[in-house]
C-alpha cells in the first residue's frame, strides 16, 4: 500500500574538510539520469533495510503486511536510482549520517559515488562515516569551484531563515541538468500544525515520548518553504523547475506503539481505497537545473512536469 502522489563561517566554527578525493574538471560531469521510483524500487530499498523479515522488528513486519513503504523509504529509493559512479553528490544538512533508517544503503551509495561532500553547520557533521568531504558552514555560505550532480536536503528546508539565499547557494553550487531532491514535512499535515503550537522547549520532551529521539537532533522549525506552492516558487525563482513531486502518507506518528500504528496503516489504507489522502504526509520533490534564457538540456530522460500519479 505505497501511496505516493506525485508529479514528476564565522571564525568561532570554521569549516572543516577532511576526506577530500576527486579533482576531475568540469567537462567530466556526465548526464544525470532521473527515472521514478517503482514499487519495485521500493521493494528493494526496503529489503536492503530490513534484511529478513522473519528477524527484523514488528514495525517493518507489520508495514510489508499491509503493502506500505513509508516517507524514508520513498526518499531513500529515489537517491539510490539517481547516484552512479561518476555523481558528484552534495547532501546538504546531513549531520551525522545520511539515511538515519537505513545505514546499508548509506554504505552502498557512498562507495558507488565519485565524490560525496556534507555541508552542515553542525558537529554532528564530524561523525559521519559517510561523506569524503566535510564542510562545517550553513548552506547560505556554501562555495564550490566544480558543480555537483545530486544535491539532497533530508528533513532540512523546514529550518531554512532564509529560503532565497540558501537556493542562491544551490544555484552556484550546480549546473544546468543538475538535480536538487528536497524531502522534507508537510506545514499542514497534522504533527507539523501541533508542533507550531507547542513551545519549542517542549519538542525534544514530545518526540523522545513517541520516536526516542537525542536532544542534539532536534531543530527549532519554521516551515518557510513547506508546502509544494512555496517550494516550487522559491525553486523557480532560483533558476529551477520541477521535475517530481509527491505527497508520501506518513503513518509513523505513532512512534514505538504497536497498537496506534496497526490503527493508523488501517484508517491509511481505508481513506485511499475511498479515494482520499492521508491527512500526515510528507513532501518528495526534485528540482531541475535549467540554463540561462531557457537553452535546451540534452537528456533521454526528460519527462512531462506537473503531472499525478499513484504508485
Amino acid at each position: 500500500m505505497t501511496t505516493l502522489q506525485a508529479s514528476p563561517t564565522s571564525a568561532a566554527n570554521p569549516p572543516v574538510k577532511h576526506r577530500t578525493r576527486d579533482n576531475r574538471c568540469d567537462s567530466d560531469l556526465s548526464t544525470i539520469r532521473f527515472i521514478e521510483p517503482s514499487s519495485e524500487n521500493l521493494a528493494e530499498t526496503f529489503r536492503l533495510k530490513h534484511g529478513d523479515l522473519s528477524r527484523a522488528g514488528w514495525a517493518p513486519r507489520m508495514h510489508h503486511s499491509f503493502g506500505y513503504f513509508n516517507p524514508d523509504d520513498c526518499y531513500e529509493a529515489l537517491v539510490a536510482g539517481l547516484i552512479n559512479r561518476n555523481t558528484r553528490w552534495l547532501d546538504v544538512g546531513c549531520g551525522r549520517t545520511l539515511f538515519p533508517s537505513n545505514p546499508r544503503l548509506a554504505r552502498v551509495l557512498a562507495h558507488r559515488c565519485r565524490k560525496l561532500v556534507g555541508v552542515d553547520p553542525s558537529g554532528t557533521l564530524d561523525e559521519n562515516p559517510y561523506v569524503h568531504e566535510c564542510i562545517r558552514e550553513p548552506i547560505e555560505a556554501f562555495h564550490s569551484t566544480n558543480p555537483f550532480d545530486v544535491v539532497t536536503l533530508r528533513m532540512v528546508v523546514e529550518h531554512l531563515e532564509q529560503p532565497q539565499r540558501a537556493l542562491q547557494s544551490l544555484a552556484r553550487a550546480t549546473r544546468p541538468g543538475s538535480l536538487v531532491v528536497v524531502y522534507t514535512v508537510n506545514k499542514w499535515s497534522p504533527v507539523s500544525v501541533v508542533s507550531r503550537l507547542v513551545p519549542f522547549a517542549l519538542h525534544h520532551r514530545l518526540k523522545n515520548l513517541t520516536w526516542k529521539v537525542m536532544e542534539k537532533d532536534t531543530y527549532p522549525v519554521l516551515y518557510r518553504m513547506n508546502t509544494r506552492d512555496h517550494l516550487r516558487d522559491v525553486f523557480q525563482t532560483a533558476g529551477f523547475r520541477e521535475r517530481y513531486f509527491a505527497y508520501l502518507d506518513d503513518c509513523r506518528a505513532s512512534g514505538r506503539f504497536r497498537r496506534l500504528r496497526y490503527v493508523e496503516l488501517s484508517l491509511c489504507r481505508l481513506l485511499r481505497r475511498m479515494g482520499m489522502r492521508y491527512p500526515e504526509t510528507c513532501l518528495l520533490a526534485v528540482f531541475e537545473r535549467v540554463p540561462p534564457h531557457g537553452c535546451a538540456i540534452h537528456s533521454s530522460t526528460r519527462r512531462e512536469r506537473g503531472r499525478a500519479l499513484h504508485l
